[in-house]
């Protein structure tokens, strides 16, 4: 990024800026809120950005775009600003460009079942107004604030991506800005296409860093009419995770497999003043059947539980009311927060390994601990092996902290990579894990991840320092 002279911005710029959107959209120097300079993880880094943009039309983001590539001004995009890796940080400074305020909900075209969206439409707002229309949108991430733009750019996965898919499985096409602001369409509202190179699937994950989405069509799938949760405990990891394989491999179709160890299960307990069914065990299982009937789902159920004590759990516990199961959730889904409050600093990161390696990697880890002397907590989705680590700073003096870290990182990536692991499941590279993937990637897999974004972005403005340098 060295090489490349980005253009300082001026009172002139921001009068464009304001003269293409709106005065009272557009913030200058000491005008801008401290929240827009990091995300959720601020330890990944902060940095102001010269100019915010508040855009409202496809139309406006094309405008600031085309005068951006015209003179070389970095354009880092943000929705929600949710995010775990330091992706919608302007580390260059530049445009900050947020597409928050572009969340309405355009168009449902149920004969199809998709919807159209603005990228600025959160999670849990698709999620309600999908069961309005009698329909269900099952992607389901930790933070159900996050922006679908943002979950789009990262492909989320979430809690229920066992049985439903990710985010990419639900992208049916997308309206874009180009860096140089033209308005281009990837995907076409039709059930198969092989016409040419799937550009959709490209940008899906990319981070915002090829392009801007600025609607999106989704798709829905009928409203699962019974769900049930199983919390089953277990005396040891390996007898806990040592189950998933046996619900990978049967027809059971679990919509959600969860790994929380009592650790991490006191923690959110405590944090939200909540108390789960069971508590005294080493490691839990949370698992969710959705189904069309009540006999339907109770059969799996019943089954399930059957392997579950095969393969040593100390009991299964049913939850089929919404009380019961909004206990489970609600305590599984504070995790992050949860451990952000018990602790002084955090580092985390979200390593996906196979289902098959999920215990060695957790042993892997303990043996971290020792080393480095951090409280390291790993639970996540068992189901996809996609396992949620935190690094926790506690007592520790922070020049340590802050030393140690980055050792201990670098030796969990590579146990991941030895394992036939990635560096991130969910929460996507950002600046965060620049270094970690070129090191997992390689210098030929980064050589065609340069060639992909000059092809998309030549002056290089698009989210600089995000996903490759």
């Amino acid at each position: 990024m060295s090489e490349i002279l980005y253009h300082t911005i001026t009172d002139a710029d921001v009068e464009y800026l304001r003269s293409v959107t709106s005065p009272d959209r557009v913030f200058y120097g000491e005008e801008i809120e401290y929240d827009y300079h990091h995300d959720e993880m601020p330890d990944f880094g902060t940095h102001a950005p010269d100019v915010v943009v508040q855009a409202l039309t496809t139309k406006e983001v094309s405008a600031i775009m085309k005068y951006a590539y015209a003179h070389t001004i970095p354009v880092t995009s943000r929705g929600a600003g949710t995010g775990l890796s330091g992706g919608a940080v302007p580390f260059f400074g530049g445009i900050l460009l947020c597409l928050d305020k572009m969340n309405k909900i355009l168009e449902w075209d149920l004969d199809n079942m998709t919807v159209v969206v603005e990228p600025g439409v959160l999670v849990m707002e698709l999620a309600n107004a999908a069961i309005e229309k009698g329909v269900f949108y099952p992607p389901e991430p930790g933070e159900k604030t996050a922006s679908i733009g943002g979950n789009v750019m990262t492909n989320a996965g979430g809690m229920k991506a066992v049985g439903y898919g990710v985010t990419r499985n639900y992208v049916v096409s997308m309206e874009v800005v180009m860096p140089n602001g033209d308005i281009l369409q990837f995907g076409s509202n039709v059930a198969k296409n092989t016409s040419g190179y799937n550009l959709k699937e490209l940008v899906v994950g990319s981070e915002g860093t090829l392009c801007i989405a600025t609607k999106l069509r989704m798709r829905v799938v009928p409203q699962p009419k019974v769900s049930y949760t199983l919390l089953v405990p277990y005396p040891t990891l390996d007898s806990c995770v040592g189950t998933v394989p046996s619900f990978i491999n049967s027809n059971l179709n679990p919509t959600a497999i969860e790994y929380m160890p009592k650790s991490l299960l006191d923690d959110a307990e405590y944090y939200l003043n909540k108390i789960m069914p069971h508590k005294t065990a080493n490691s839990y299982l949370i698992l969710m059947f959705d189904g069309t009937s009540t006999e339907d789902v109770e059969r799996r159920c019943d089954e399930a539980a059957a392997i579950c004590l095969e393969h040593g759990a100390e009991d299964v516990f049913l939850c089929n009311t919404d009380e019961r199961k909004e206990a489970v959730w609600s305590v599984r889904g504070a995790a992050l927060e949860a451990l952000k409050a018990s602790t002084t600093d955090m580092d985390e990161c979200d390593i996906v390994v196979p289902r098959n390696r999920i215990a060695d990697f957790s042993r892997f880890a303990d043996t971290m601990m020792e080393k480095y002397g951090l409280r390291i907590s790993i639970q996540g989705h068992a189901g996809d092996g996609n396992m949620h680590i935190q690094l926790m700073r506690d007592d520790m003096d922070k020049a340590i902290f802050e030393k140690n870290c980055p050792q201990c990182m670098k030796e969990l990536y590579a146990k991941a990579k030895e394992f036939g692991g990635q560096v991130s499941g969910e929460h996507g590279i950002g600046r965060a894990r620049v270094a970690a993937l070129e090191e997992h990637m390689g210098p030929e897999m980064i050589a065609l991840f340069n060639g992909i974004k000059n092809a998309f972005d030549p002056k290089r403005i698009m989210n600089p320092g995000k996903v490759i340098r």
